[in-house]
């Protein structure tokens, strides 16, 4: 995590959507000094009860139009369907000049319901931190976990000089997070995430399914003998599934462009198993290696691996 930050970089933010990632934005921004003042807004009372016992919000409201009010900062952190939605009760309350941002791993959809829902008074920055755990809720978030991780912004096609500046505020906001950041076209954050991140969690999602399906192996066995693989798979499948019943439908066409590529890959290493073609199989397996050790390399692991599970509670 960088130095505290002498001043904040925004002077009051406020967070919508209160789970792993909103609040980790919240914990991160404490203790980096990147803001001043924090409100936050969920739509579960649960989660804002849960909040004020926390204690790490400023305030907390029931109504996302009073969250923002006064905030230079707002970012989005509800389930990627109901951003649109939220967005438009929220219109309102926005000051002029207010940056506006999201967390969603969908891009495009999302930036278009923000640009329809909000008056053209703020800056909207679509951003995606690529961050996270298996874990929920507003108790899952820890301020590391931004820490050395990649966070992707998606401006407008805009060039003006306003607008740059709150670009320019942003990233900043979120190297005091300890992130890196890139700037990345809306639809290319998409194709790139449909292969990095939306493709794996549908094949852990199915292939956790298929085992708790078949008939002649129980669950209890499939836990007691589970390896490392199934191990890795059964994490990824413990992700929040709202979120994820909303990254498929909200990205279908990268995602089913992905998956179709993948199935004929997928075909062609079935057939050579059957062929027994292992001289293709060893070049693949060593290929996929090197990608593998790359990932560890550029110090890409996973947040609980880099943190342990003892941290996602905060």
């Amino acid at each position: 995590m960088n130095e505290p930050a002498r001043l904040p970089i925004f002077e009051r933010i406020a967070v919508i959507g209160c789970g792993l990632i909103g609040s980790s934005v919240i914990r991160a921004a404490r203790a980096s000094g990147a803001a001043g003042a924090v409100a936050v807004y969920d739509l579960s009372p649960a989660v804002r009860d849960r909040v004020v016992a926390l204690g790490y919000a400023d305030e907390v409201f029931d109504d996302p139009a009073e969250a923002v009010a006064g905030a230079d900062l707002v970012i989005f952190a509800a389930p990627p369907a109901a951003i649109g939605e939220v967005a438009k009760l929220a219109a309102k309350g926005l000051k002029a000049g207010a940056v506006v941002s999201d967390v969603g791993s969908v891009k495009s959809a999302i930036a278009d319901a923000l640009l329809e829902a909000l008056p053209d008074t703020v800056f909207v920055v679509p951003g995606h931190p690529i961050a996270g755990t298996e874990s929920s809720g507003p108790d899952a978030g820890f301020a590391e976990l931004f820490a050395g991780r990649w966070t992707i912004l998606c401006p407008q096609a805009r060039d003006d000089a306003p607008y740059a500046a709150a670009v320019e505020r942003l990233t900043a906001f979120w190297q005091a997070l300890g992130a890196n950041v890139e700037l990345m076209d809306a639809k290319h954050h998409d194709l790139v995430l449909a292969v990095t991140s939306h493709l794996p969690h549908l094949i852990a999602y199915n292939i956790v399914g298929t085992a708790a399906d078949l008939e002649d192996v129980t669950q209890g066995e499939v836990i007691k003998y589970s390896a490392g693989g199934f191990r890795d798979f059964t994490r990824i499948a413990a992700s929040d599934p709202v979120m994820w019943r909303d990254v498929f439908l909200l990205n279908k066409d990268a995602v089913l462009e992905i998956l179709g590529r993948f199935t004929e890959d997928l075909q062609a290493l079935s057939r050579q198993i059957r062929w027994g073609e292992g001289d293709k199989l060893e070049a693949l397996f060593t290929r996929t290696r090197a990608i593998r050790r790359g990932v560890i390399a550029a110090g890409q692991e996973s947040a609980e691996t880099n943190f342990g599970r003892d941290k996602k509670g905060g």
